[in-house]
């Protein structure tokens, strides 16, 4: 077992096995390791229980599971074939209701199917795993161009905060957010970096702090309510956050805590940039109102982490897993294409 992070994809194809190949991210920090996931109810949980997580990934993920999908369609007809991969997409792409690159990736993959009638079934599977890497090495390529354009926006030695896990964990390499220190730390800007720990579970302390302490950045772990005191500190020059949907107005889905950030961020004059990839901006939802909300599982609150349960037993939880970032709270929204700051413009003019 491979245990340097960093070394280790976070999504993979594994043809000799058949096989999605994934790190198991419930157990880190503490354990690094490989999951093989060879059935579309492996890769269902694995989606649904955060073993792989982060809008690219997730993306990545559905990409390469429906593929091995279609491997196990036995049939050469090709209505047949076409009316059971549509039913495994529909399956699939009920596991997380908010992150839109999962819809994303399977409507690509669908299309592959719905252009290649003519082809025989074989011939189609190996489109579909051509279109799945090449999912995959397009969100390498567009993580470092987001990087390379949150570049122009920092200066070395600058202090940068980010909320949850939008890194190298969330993506196939560089990360979203994370993709600005990366390529920095490379220059030798020595960013002074502060990672929040989002509750309830922990991205930004188990994965964020983790994957960047591991890259030799300067990284320091903070509670999400200490966000206000470093930014009252002077500690903070802006803050780099990813996101899961970005509705047609600019306002940006993330996980929960992400607006509190950026209403502090607004308070204390700091820049709040999003990160996301054109894949994520979602110009079929008008505004964030209209973003479905993914509720979990009240134990992450009152049980996780925990030795015992530290809340009253039959209390009320709740538990959403995003929140809803109001688009006059963003600075610019930075995509693979650049530096986004009229949302309204710009997105009207994608429709």
């Amino acid at each position: 077992m491979n245990t340097n992070i960093l070394a280790m994809e976070t999504v993979a194809l594994d043809d000799s096995e058949r096989a999605l190949v994934i790190i198991d991210q419930t157990k880190l920090p503490n354990c690094a390791e490989y999951l093989h996931l060879k059935t579309q109810g492996e890769i269902w949980t694995a989606i649904r229980e955060l073993q792989v997580r982060g809008a690219p990934a997730i993306g990545d993920a559905a990409a390469i599971g429906i593929y091995l999908a279609a491997l196990e369609i036995d049939t050469e007809d090709y209505d047949t074939f076409a009316r059971r991969f549509h039913a495994a997409t529909d399956y699939l792409n009920t596991s997380r209701p908010t992150a839109v690159n999962l819809s994303w990736a399977l409507n690509r993959m669908e299309s592959i199917v719905r252009n290649n009638e003519g082809k025989s079934i074989p011939e189609i599977r190996s489109l579909l795993r051509d279109e799945a890497l090449r999912i995959k090495q397009e969100d390498i390529d567009i993580c470092k161009k987001i990087g390379e354009h949150s570049l122009t926006l920092v200066k070395p030695g600058m202090g940068l905060l980010t909320h949850c896990n939008a890194g190298q964990l969330a993506t196939a390499k560089y990360g979203t957010a994370t993709a600005v220190m990366y390529l920095g730390h490379q220059k030798g800007y020595n960013f002074k970096i502060y990672a929040d720990e989002t509750r309830p579970l922990l991205q930004g302390a188990r994965l964020t702090a983790y994957e960047l302490s591991a890259a030799g950045m300067d990284v320091t772990l903070i509670c999400d309510n200490m966000a206000s005191t470093v930014m009252k500190n002077g500690w903070i020059d802006t803050v780099f956050v990813g996101c899961d949907r970005v509705a047609a107005n600019g306002d940006a889905a993330n996980k929960i805590g992400t607006s509190g950030v950026a209403i502090l961020a607004k308070h204390y004059g700091i820049p709040f940039y999003v990160c996301a990839p054109s894949s994520t901006i979602d110009l079929s939802t008008p505004t964030g109102r209209d973003i479905q909300i993914e509720q979990r599982p009240p134990e992450e609150v009152t049980d996780m982490w925990y030795e015992e349960r530290m809340a009253p037993a039959g209390i009320n939880v709740y538990n959403p897993a995003f929140d809803v970032t109001d688009h006059e709270l963003i600075t610019a929204i930075i995509t693979e294409d650049g530096v986004i700051t009229d949302f309204a413009h710009v997105f009207t003019r994608k429709q």
